[in-house]
C-alpha cells in the first residue's frame, strides 16, 4: 500500500500524500505503489475500503436532499448470522444475503426505494454482475465509478439494459427521485478524487 511521503501514513487511494497533509499543501498528486497486480482482486480489505467508501458518497449524496437514509444489508441489520446460513437450503438465506444496502426515503412525499451500491472503475454494470436470482426486483443499483454515478432498477437489468461508460443513465436523471443534477456533478467530483489512483479492472 501507498504511503504519504509526509508523514508516512498509510493511504488508501495512492496519493503521493495523505489527506492532512493535502489540506495543508492544496495539491492532491496520483502515485504508483510496488504492490502486484493480483493483489487488488484477492485482498479483501481493498475491494471492501472501495465499496465502503462507494456507499458512504451515496448515502451523504441522499441526505444532502430531502431523503433519510437506513442501512439496511445483512451486514447491518443482522451482523450475526451469515455463518449461520450455510446449512439452510430454504429460499430466506437468499433473501437476507442478497438485502440491498439502503433503504431510501424522501422526508415529504415519503416515496421509498431499495438501493444497492455498486463501485466499478470501468463504468461498466450488467444483469451478470447480480445473482440470477436476486429477489428484489424493485431495488435500484447505483453504479459509482471514477467519472459517473449511474444508476437503473434491477428489473431493468434483467431486462437486458447496461451501465456502460457511454450510457446515459445518469442517476440525476432517475424519476424515482428528486435529486439536484448540480449537486449530483458535485458528488461525481468526489468520487473522482476518491477513485482516481483505482484500477480499471476493479
Amino acid at each position: 500500500m501507498a504511503h504519504c511521503l509526509s508523514c508516512h501514513s498509510y493511504v488508501i487511494h495512492q496519493s503521493l500524500v495523505c489527506a492532512s497533509c493535502c489540506e495543508k499543501s492544496s495539491h492532491l498528486r496520483v502515485v504508483r505503489d510496488h504492490l502486484p497486480d493480483d493483489y487488488y482482486h484477492s485482498n479483501f480489505r481493498y475491494r471492501m475500503i472501495k465499496g465502503k467508501l462507494a456507499e458512504t458518497l451515496v448515502e451523504q449524496l441522499f441526505l444532502s436532499h430531502k431523503y433519510m437514509v437506513y442501512r439496511y444489508g445483512m451486514e447491518h441489520t443482522l451482523p450475526g448470522i451469515p455463518s449461520s446460513l450455510r446449512r439452510n437450503k430454504k429460499n430466506v438465506p437468499r433473501y437476507i444475503k442478497s438485502m440491498p444496502d439502503f433503504v431510501v426515503q424522501h422526508l415529504i412525499n415519503k416515496d421509498t426505494n431499495f438501493v444497492e451500491v455498486k463501485f466499478r472503475a470501468s463504468g461498466c454494470f450488467s444483469a451478470e454482475d447480480i445473482d440470477k436470482d436476486y429477489p428484489y426486483d424493485d431495488a435500484l443499483i447505483i453504479v459509482v465509478s471514477k467519472r459517473h454515478i449511474k444508476c437503473l432498477s434491477v428489473g431493468e437489468l434483467k431486462e437486458g439494459k447496461t451501465i456502460t461508460e457511454n450510457s446515459n443513465n445518469y442517476l440525476a436523471d432517475r424519476p424515482e427521485f428528486d435529486l439536484r443534477k448540480d449537486v449530483v456533478i458535485d458528488f461525481c467530483k468526489f468520487a473522482k478524487m476518491f477513485f482516481d489512483g483505482i484500477r480499471a479492472e476493479a
